[in-house]
């Protein structure tokens, strides 16, 4: 079993800082791609950041120069330094990974629970 477990989230004012975290846990023989992603009411969710095992990022235009991603391979841990907050922002932050949970699995994708952030004026 598989766990992401992800922390950090809150209410901030507008041009504030927030970072999350996220931690995976359990039979886990391999991961490739850690990344958050988020979803605001009503709409579908979309991708923020991602990190390759090897260190290679992937932001949406919206956050670029914003945010920034980090991952520790050895504790198996993603996080998300989010910077200079606006109002659409506001969203659900969901932790994912695409992981292999042993030498013999093919790879799929595992997502946390969800964090809370929103961003007021």
């Amino acid at each position: 079993q598989v766990e992401l477990v992800e922390s950090g989230g809150g209410l901030v004012q507008a041009g504030g800082s927030l970072r999350l975290s996220c931690a995976a846990s359990g039979t886990i023989f391999s991961i490739n791609v850690m990344g958050w992603y988020r979803q605001a009411p009503g709409k579908q969710r979309e991708l923020v950041a991602l990190v390759t095992n090897d260190g290679n990022t992937n932001y949406a235009d919206s956050v670029k120069g914003r945010f920034t991603i980090s991952r520790d391979n050895a504790k198996n841990t993603v996080d998300l330094q989010m910077n200079s907050l606006k109002l659409e922002d506001t969203a659900v932050y969901y932790c994912s990974s695409k992981m292999r949970r042993t030498r013999w699995s093919i790879e799929s994708a595992y997502w946390g629970q969800g964090t809370q952030v929103t961003v007021s004026s």
